[in-house]
């Protein structure tokens, strides 16, 4: 989902390499949405009918990846008591989606380069090849050509697998999608939630989830705005609050340092993190940033504190007079 340029450009792309037989690479970071790519590839292909088998590389020891790909013979080591079909015979006739290949070890890039070039795969303790017919289409946030150039991937399986390269954007450069999303997410969770209406979001939030850069891409802007709307009391406000960091707490433990980390004493002592800084550069009006960063500050209290005037003014140092009149002076009503 989304209507951004580039968005749009690596979903076309995809579309017209569904069609062809040939291997592709999906390029992307976490959470930008590899695998829903590949069912697209597979989806559109003349072989949506046939299987669509997943495979995360990274998730198995690399003793058996090679068994679970190819598969083995009853015996051919230990504890391997009956015979099994690999990933390649499930996927036969269909596609076969390697997810993290960057993780695959050498011995196993080297039997994947034979069962693409060839078309047929050998169980492990068998001595006769199985003919399978399987589109791959690959996927890693990993930098494959360079990992080539340092020897941990094989060039010509690489060659072999670069038919079509389909890099997906990330969320933070894809213009006017972090709003299609967050408002699909969000109606989403109300629908769940069994609230009447959806109320949106109020403007501070819907700024706070424009600006952030989302490093976990669509996968995190989905669990940002799904915890703040099921964290929200009242379902005709627009929802106020929103937390980016689910482990950001008040009573989060410290963790104690290490011998080799605290040589004496003081290095035990917990420090104040420092704020993070801003673009001093730009402030052309002093008093204008500084209301502005003021307002910001009770705006979010305000959410964080479901609009408790009295536990905002507590979490901001204030009484509830000098908060009362910090509302008053930026224009905040009993909603922000």
């Amino acid at each position: 989902m989304g209507q951004s340029g580039a968005f749009l450009d690596a979903v076309e792309r995809a579309s017209r390499a569904a069609p062809m037989r040939r291997p592709v690479l999906v390029i992307g970071e976490r959470g930008t949405g590899k695998e829903l790519i590949a069912e697209r590839l597979h989806r559109l292909s003349t072989r949506w009918q046939e299987p669509l088998v997943t495979m995360n590389c990274a998730a198995l020891p690399e003793t058996l990846i090679e068994a679970e790909l190819f598969g083995h013979e009853a015996g051919s080591f230990t504890g391997a008591t009956r015979a099994r079909t690999g990933r390649f015979e499930e996927a036969d006739k269909g596609t076969l989606f390697l997810d993290e290949l960057g993780t695959l070890s050498m011995g196993a890039q080297e039997r994947l380069l034979r069962a693409v070039e060839y078309g047929e795969v050998t169980r492990i303790g068998s001595s006769k090849p199985v003919r399978v017919d399987v589109r791959i289409v690959a996927a890693t946030n990993e930098d494959l050509p360079k990992m080539a150039e340092q020897g941990r991937f094989r060039p010509d399986l690489l060659d072999r697998l670069s038919f079509e390269v389909i890099t997906l954007p990330p969320l933070r450069v894809r213009e006017g999608d972090i709003a299609v999303l967050a408002d699909y997410f969000g109606r989403r969770m109300a629908a769940e939630l069994h609230w009447d209406s959806w109320p949106g979001f109020a403007a501070s939030v819907q700024k706070a989830i424009e600006d952030y850069l989302w490093p976990g891409n669509v996968r995190e802007l989905r669990n940002v705005v799904e915890r703040a709307v099921y964290r929200w009391d009242d379902a005709t406000q627009p929802i106020g609050h929103v937390q980016f960091d689910p482990f950001d707490s008040p009573w989060k433990p410290l963790t104690p340092p290490r011998a080799a980390d605290a040589p004496d004493s003081a290095a035990a002592v917990p420090v104040r993190a420092t704020a993070p800084s801003a673009d001093l550069d730009g402030v052309s009006d002093l008093r204008s940033a500084v209301d502005a960063h003021e307002r910001a500050i009770i705006e979010h209290h305000l959410g964080r504190n479901r609009y408790n005037q009295r536990q905002t003014a507590k979490a901001l140092g204030l009484t509830y007079d000098q908060l009362r009149h910090c509302m008053k002076k930026h224009g905040l009503g009993e909603r922000g």
